[in-house]
């Protein structure tokens, strides 16, 4: 990772700092030792450093001692980590000078907890990289839950990640940072040993001890990490630092006698000590972000229609993004941010525009699948599922749209983010100005070469252009380009438990949790019987020529031409506006041509085949100039290529469905168990994350497969009021939630596998079970979707194949009588979970 010009400006102003700040210590330390006072060295390297007129802001440590503390200004985008990487490496080499030791990296949100742990432990990653380089290839990434020794402080260089709500308290022996541990005994004198004791908190008096006041024995030292990093000296990186200004939080961060403090925010508040300015129009030089930025402006009232130009537009990236790819080999999937009005379960009303209303318009409407879609709120975060896949950037990630309200404001990062359509109706108050900062930053930190990827696009309807221009430039005041208002201080009621749990199935369910073996599609080849592929058994054998497409010609044209706005804005020489608009054009469907070519290509992700996707947009096309003038069906374009998309998605899905029923009916293709081969296996033990899922009562769940479950397993209240209506049946033998994307699924006709909510039991006559069922729980607002039908479809293809599957085809170890599965719904569930029981 070669750093942009500006990254190096900024390393060599640190570097400078950081030589005049080990100096002036060196003088202080002189000081201290000829005349037993300080002085304020920090402040005082700080007025030697050339063409600083920014006045020092003076910081001490919880032994009162001048604390070095500077801040570097990075706007989204910027690269804060690799910049906080290579600072460390400046601190141990021009300051600390050496190679080993403590650093504590603190984050605000878990989002980018994620992401930086996740860099810091590739081994490959540019960032870990960095840091073996500074250690000499001795580093550990540790986190909040992980010991260490003296011996691994003195001979590696630790980075301990930690969450921000973890390191800030009110009262004592809140967090379990605080708390007393064995994991970090060796950093202190041995309990009886009262002089040593003594003597250590005479030498560090801020170190958390049980006793108020000095006991028989004196007063004993807890051996918490709290403790431990008080001893250690640790520089800290804090990451998003505007975040960690309540008193709380400096009071706690000061309170570890830090040897030094770096904060790294894009919009620093006024009491930092910036030492680094990075503006946007460096960042746009050096090609980090994504930029002209173009506003276009729909004059339809109907947010639908935004939502189709910006489909439309994304697929016009899609086809660019191909082309790059076939040309370099770097692959780009172009992502659409969607912001809407409300999101809650219990908000949806034709007054506001729902986050489901999207999903559902998006897949029955524009004819994307459901896994192209993602929804994220507080309640709900459908993107953690890909985390498992390689990210948002993985080439097995299929997720082009993301629907939020505000969740996406702190922290979230993709360079893939290109579009953003705002969905709320003109006057709203939105939280645009930061969900503008996540589409800028540029895929690879580096230019395409080719225009329309290297630029940004807003999507909005019957906004008065001059206010939204206004409102987008608020958030990139000062350049800092990111979250403007995101000084939010932690509250106690956000400082939750963040370790990992590892649960266990409960010792009364290991015998019987232990037999059940669940039945998958699988295939007969020449090698044998192996689980069924979608790509390689079912869509290989698609009969494309079967596709109908004469329903496509019952649509109907309008004779309307849409003439839309379209705004461009470039960054503003001058730093007081940001930047400017370039131009305001009328948009005319003249723009485009009737070219099948240009018609395929938004084909081929539905069919990838590209001369059967080019044969069926010609047919249309010339359908259509057969029918109508070519004028009316060139403004009609974009409507067509949409239509056609959600058609052929249809007849894709009536054609695989026609192949996987052949296979069975040819007895190639079984719902089976071959055991230890074949089959899904309930898991023995799981990771798990506080806090615990218990009764709504309060009490601790029962009959839950596992001793811990966690809330954050359950996406709705819906779910969460099943797993307490299990916990209290009497006939159940024991339930465990079904985790999507990781647990028991069902490979059917579609692409994507179908993930139960439940699986569970009931009891036999004996000690164990006699039935198991695997249940999906749907909200009202799915009940009669698309996606709910080919469920209810596929789960009753299931029990007609398990009926009629043997016992010891399901599985040699397993005695149920039968496998039963289920879809229910949200209004009645409690009915169908009854008759489930009864039956």
């Amino acid at each position: 990772m070669e750093p942009k010009e500006y990254q190096i400006k900024t390393l060599n102003r640190v570097k400078q700092y950081l030589d005049l700040l080990y100096d002036w210590r060196r003088k202080n330390d002189e000081i201290v030792r000829d005349h037993g006072t300080s002085i304020d060295f920090p402040a005082k390297a700080w007025r030697s450093l050339e063409g600083m007129h920014d006045e020092y802001r003076s910081r001490e440590d919880g032994l009162a001692r001048p604390l070095p503390c500077f801040c570097l200004k990075v706007p989204t985008g910027g690269g804060k980590t690799f910049l906080a990487v290579k600072t460390v490496d400046l601190i141990n080499t021009n300051y600390l000078k050496k190679r080993t030791g403590l650093v504590l990296w603190i984050v605000p949100t878990t989002q980018i907890y994620r992401q930086t742990l996740k860099s810091l432990r590739d081994r490959d990653h540019p960032y870990r990289q960095h840091l073996d380089i500074a250690s000499a290839g001795r580093t550990l990434i540790r986190e909040k839950g992980d010991t260490f020794s003296s011996i691994d402080v003195a001979e590696n260089l630790i980075v301990f990640m930690l969450m921000l709500p973890s390191a800030s308290r009110k009262t004592k022996d809140v967090l379990r940072v605080f708390r007393d541990s064995g994991g970090f005994a060796d950093f202190f004198p041995p309990e009886d040993d009262v002089e040593a004791n003594s003597k250590l908190l005479e030498r560090i008096s801020n170190l958390d001890t049980f006793e108020k006041q000095s006991a028989f024995w004196g007063k004993q030292i807890k051996t918490s990490l709290g403790n431990t990093l008080r001893l250690l000296n640790p520089a800290i990186i804090l990451d998003e630092g505007h975040k960690a200004y309540s008193e709380t939080a400096q009071g706690t961060l000061r309170g570890f006698n830090p040897s030094i403090m770096v904060e790294l925010s894009a919009t620093p508040p006024p009491k930092s000590n910036k030492l680094v300015d990075i503006t946007g129009l460096e960042l746009n030089r050096e090609q980090m972000i994504k930029f002209d930025l173009h506003i276009f402006n729909k004059a339809n009232p109907d947010w639908r229609e935004t939502l189709l130009a910006t489909h439309n537009h994304l697929e016009m990236l899609k086809g660019k993004a191909n082309e790059y790819r076939e040309n370099t080999g770097q692959y780009i999937r172009p992502i659409c941010l969607v912001q809407v009005e409300r999101t809650g379960k219990d908000q949806r009303s034709a007054k506001y525009i729902h986050a489901e209303d999207v999903r559902e318009h998006l897949i029955q409407v524009v004819g994307l699948q459901p896994d192209e879609v993602a929804v994220k709120t507080s309640e709900k975060d459908e993107l953690k599922e890909v985390d498992d896949i390689g990210g948002l950037m993985s080439e097995n990630c299929r997720i082009r749209y993301i629907i939020t309200k505000q969740a996406l404001q702190e922290g979230w990062d993709c360079a893939f983010a290109y579009c953003l359509a705002i969905l709320t109706k003109p006057g709203s108050k939105t939280a645009l100005t930061q969900l503008v900062g996540r589409i800028l930053r540029q895929p690879f930190a580096r230019k395409t070469g080719i225009k329309e990827l290297d630029e940004s696009y807003v999507f909005c309807y019957q906004q008065k252009g001059a206010i939204l221009l206004e409102e987008i430039r608020q958030g990139f005041r000062g350049e800092g380009l990111g979250d403007l208002t995101g000084r939010v201080a932690i509250t106690d009621e956000d400082q939750k438990e963040q370790g990992e749990i590892t649960a266990q199935v409960r010792d009364k369910f290991k015998t019987a949790a232990d037999k059940i073996i669940l039945p998958v599609f699988a295939i007969r080849d020449d090698s044998g019987w192996r689980k069924v592929s979608y790509d390689m058994d079912i869509a290989s054998r698609i009969p494309w020529q079967e596709a109908d497409l004469s329903k496509m010609f019952d649509i109907n044209l309008s004779m309307l031409e849409q003439k839309d706005i379209a705004q461009t804005a470039s960054i503003s020489e001058d730093r007081t506006r940001v930047f400017d608009l370039k131009e305001t054009i009328q948009l005319h469907a003249g723009s485009l041509s009737l070219d099948p070519v240009f018609l395929s290509r938004h084909l081929l992700d539905i069919v990838p085949n590209p001369w059967i996707a080019y044969e069926f947009g010609k047919t249309v096309l010339d359908g259509f100039t057969a029918r109508y003038d070519e004028k009316m069906v060139l403004n009609n374009f974009v409507f067509i290529i949409e239509k056609l998309r959600k058609h052929l998605a249809l007849e894709k899905d009536r054609l695989a469905e026609q192949v996987f029923r052949s296979l069975i009916e040819q007895d190639t293709l079984h719902f089976l168990v071959i055991a230890n081969k074949i089959g899904y296996k309930l898991p023995k033990k799981k990771k798990a994350h506080p806090p615990r899922l218990n009764k709504s009562t309060g009490d601790q769940l029962e009959r839950s497969l596992f001793d811990y479950v966690a809330q954050d397993e359950f996406d709705s209240d819906m779910e969460r009021q099943v797993a307490w209506y299990l916990d209290d049946q009497d006939k159940l033998f024991f339930w465990y939630r079904n985790i999507p994307k990781q647990d028991y699924g069902v490979q059917g006709w579609r692409k994507s596998r179908v993930f139960a909510d439940f699986i569970f039991t009931d009891k036999s006559n004996g000690n164990g079970f006699n039935r198991v069922f695997v249940v999906e729980t749907k909200g009202l607002h799915i009940k009669d979707s698309d996606d709910t039908q080919y469920k209810k479809s596929l789960f009753a293809l299931c029990n007609e194949r398990s009926r009629e599957t043997t016992v010891t085809e399901l599985g040699l170890e397993m005695h149920a009588e039968k496998v039963s599965f289920a879809i229910v719904d949200e209004s009645e569930w409690r009915d169908q979970f009854n008759a489930l029981f009864s039956s």
